[in-house]
């Protein structure tokens, strides 16, 4: 096993299996040195462990973003899988370099970059500093299969 899925488990973590496409795309693709994702939704053994869009705590039949936050980072480790898919081993990556997120979003809520906040913060505990990356954190009215996030990631690799 790799250093970096050792360190996904010790952060309590498993990479898990590539998530099948629910569409006309593949998960990734490499151009160069760089590895650039799909996006990729929160699934748990294939199922989405909430749908719905994000609101501030409190307001029945919304995702928190507490629980948003933590979807964000199993979106991050699905975008995981899909790199190691076409690289082979995630020793391989040498720098994080962009995360796109997506929020489903109730049009109050404004906390788009909490929520992706994540994904961020479990690629920098995953890789230290070379998990450091560009961003965009982006509310979006609905997102595939009622996902309350998408997270897409480019990396670089050796």
């Amino acid at each position: 096993m790799s250093k970096i899925e050792d360190r996904i488990k010790e952060l309590g973590f498993e990479l898990p299996e590539l998530a099948a496409p629910v569409a006309a795309y593949v998960p990734a693709v490499t151009s160069g040195n760089y590895v650039y994702t799909s996006g990729q939704l929160p699934f748990v053994q294939g199922q989405l462990p909430a749908t719905g869009k994000v609101a501030d705590k409190g307001q029945e039949g919304f995702v928190d973003p507490e629980t948003a936050q933590k979807l964000a980072s199993l979106s991050a480790l699905n975008a995981l899988a899909a790199v190691k898919s076409v690289i082979g081993d995630l020793d391989r990556v040498t720098r994080v370099v962009k995360v796109l997120g997506f929020v489903s979003s109730d049009p109050s809520f404004i906390a788009q970059p909490a929520v992706i906040n994540g994904a961020s913060l479990l690629l920098g505990d995953i890789f230290g500093d070379a998990g450091v990356h560009a961003r965009s954190a982006v509310g979006v009215p609905v997102l595939p299969l009622d996902s309350p996030v998408e997270v897409e990631i480019i990396v670089e690799y050796a």
